[in-house]
C-alpha cells in the first residue's frame, strides 16, 4: 500500500489518499472503512442516453464519485472489496443522493475521509504502508567474504545490507590472517543483523550458505551474544534456521524459499506470534486462571488496576458499526499500551483469530492474579455481536 497524501487535523478529522498495490492491501482497506466515512474513488457507471430520435441506449463510463459509505462487502477468497453508498458530490452522470457501488481496484488511488481517525486506524495505515512491518521473514545469504541481509515480504525482497570482506587464503603453517579476516567478516554480518532486523516483526531468520560457513557463523554469533550479553539475539535464538544455498548471492534466496523444510516452517510465519500468545493464554487459563481473563467487562476491570500484560484482540471488533462500542475497544487498547502492556491484534481471517473469536474476540494475560471477578459480563457479549 502506498500513502500518497495525509491530512489529519488536531481534532482527528481529516482524509488520507492511498493506493492499494497487492491483494492483501484490500484486507487492510476493509479494516479502515466504517459506515459514515466518505470514500472518493474512480468507478464505472452505466449511463442511459436518449438520442434525438427518442431511442434509448446505454453505455459504461468511468467517473470519480464521492460516496457516504453505507455497506462494505469483502470477499476474502478473491480479495475484492465493494463499497455501497449515496453520492455526496453531483456530477454529470450521477445525481446527489443516488446509490452507487464502488469496487476498489489495485493500483487505483482512493481518498478516505473520516470525522475521527483513532489510533487503531492510524496504526493499520502504518502497518499497510511500511514494507518492514510485513517482513515476517529475514535472511542472511552468505559465503566466505560475502553476505546479503534481506527482508522477505509477501510481495518483494528488500536488500537491507551487503557485507563484503576480503578473506586471504590459508597459508601453509599459518592461518592467522585468514582467521582474523573471517572474524572481522562475521562481526560485520552480526552488526548488520542487529542494525537492520527488527525481531519484534521478523518471525523467522534464515541463515544460508554453501558448506559450513553458516554453521561457523552461527556458533560465532551466539558465542559473541553471550560474551556481549546481547539479549536481542539470545531471546530470539529459536527464530534462527540454517539452510543450504549454492552461493552467498541474493539470487540464491529463491532456491532457499522453495526448500520444502523452509516452506513448512514459513507457511504460517505471519501468525506465528499470535498462535504462541493464544497458546500462552490457554496454558495460563489452565494453570493460573486468576491471570487469564476474557470478555470485555472482565478485561476492562483488570485494566483498571493496570494488570493487563498482554491483550489479545480480534480485528473483527474494530469493524463494529456501533461507534460507541468501537470506541470502547479503542480506548481499551490505548489504555493497555499506556500502562506498558503489549497488544496483539489478531486477523479474523486466520485460524488463531477464529479461535480468539470463540472467546468473544478479547482475552488478556495478566501481570498478577486477580480473584473474585465473578460478576456478570455487563452485556459484553451483546456488544460484540
Amino acid at each position: 500500500m502506498k500513502l500518497l497524501h495525509k491530512d489529519i487535523e488536531k481534532d482527528n478529522a481529516g482524509q488520507v489518499t492511498l493506493m492499494p498495490e497487492e491483494a492483501e492491501d484490500m484486507w487492510h482497506t476493509y479494516n479502515l472503512l466504517q459506515v459514515g466515512d466518505s470514500l472518493r474513488a474512480s468507478t464505472i457507471r452505466k449511463v442511459q442516453t436518449e438520442s434525438s430520435t427518442g431511442s434509448v441506449g446505454s453505455s459504461r463510463v468511468r467517473t470519480t464519485l464521492t460516496l457516504c459509505v453505507e455497506t462494505i462487502d469483502f470477499d476474502s477468497q478473491a480479495c475484492q472489496l465493494r463499497v455501497k453508498g449515496t453520492n455526496l458530490e453531483e456530477n454529470q452522470y450521477v445525481k446527489m443522493g443516488a446509490y452507487h457501488t464502488i469496487e476498489l481496484e489495485l493500483n487505483r488511488k482512493f481518498t478516505l475521509a473520516k470525522k475521527n481517525w483513532d489510533s487503531i486506524v492510524l496504526d493499520r495505515i502504518e502497518q499497510a504502508c511500511d514494507p518492514a512491518q510485513k517482513a515476517d521473514v529475514a535472511a542472511v545469504v552468505m559465503q566466505e567474504g560475502l553476505a546479503n541481509v534481506v527482508l522477505v515480504t509477501p510481495a518483494m525482497t528488500l536488500l537491507r545490507a551487503k557485507v563484503e570482506v576480503t578473506i586471504p587464503r590459508k597459508r601453509r603453517g599459518s592461518c592467522t590472517q585468514h582467521d582474523k579476516a573471517l572474524e572481522r567478516f562475521y562481526e560485520a554480518v552480526m552488526q548488520a543483523i542487529l542494525r537492520h532486523i527488527n525481531f519484534d516483526v521478523v518471525k523467522c531468520m534464515l541463515v544460508a550458505s554453501p558448506g559450513f560457513v553458516k554453521d561457523q557463523f552461527i556458533s560465532y554469533l551466539f558465542r559473541e551474544a553471550v560474551r556481549q550479553d546481547s539479549k536481542v539475539l539470545l531471546e530470539n535464538r529459536p527464530k534462527f534456521m540454517l539452510v543450504h544455498s549454492s552461493s552467498g548471492h541474493k539470487y540464491s534466496l529463491k532456491e532457499i524459499l522453495s526448500d520444502p523444510t523452509v516452506t513448512s516452517r514459513l507457511s504460517d510465519t505471519k501468525a506465528a506470534g499470535e498462535v504462541k500468545a493464544l497458546e500462552d493464554f490457554y496454558k495460563m487459563l489452565q494453570h493460573e486462571p486468576d491471570r487469564a481473563f476474557y470478555g470485555l467487562a472482565h478485561v476492562e476491570k483488570a485494566n483498571e488496576v493496570m494488570a493487563v500484560d498482554i491483550l489479545l484482540i480480534s480485528d473483527e471488533l474494530f469493524r463494529h458499526q456501533d461507534v460507541a462500542t468501537r470506541s470502547r475497544y479503542v480506548r481499551l487498547v490505548d489504555s493497555v499500551k499506556d500502562n506498558g502492556g503489549a497488544v496483539r491484534i489478531f486477523s479474523s481471517l486466520h485460524v488463531s483469530g477464529e479461535q480468539l473469536n470463540q472467546l468473544s474476540g478479547l482475552a488478556a494475560i495478566l501481570r498478577f492474579p486477580i480473584a473474585d471477578l465473578s460478576e456478570p459480563e455487563e452485556d459484553s457479549s451483546s456488544d460484540e455481536e
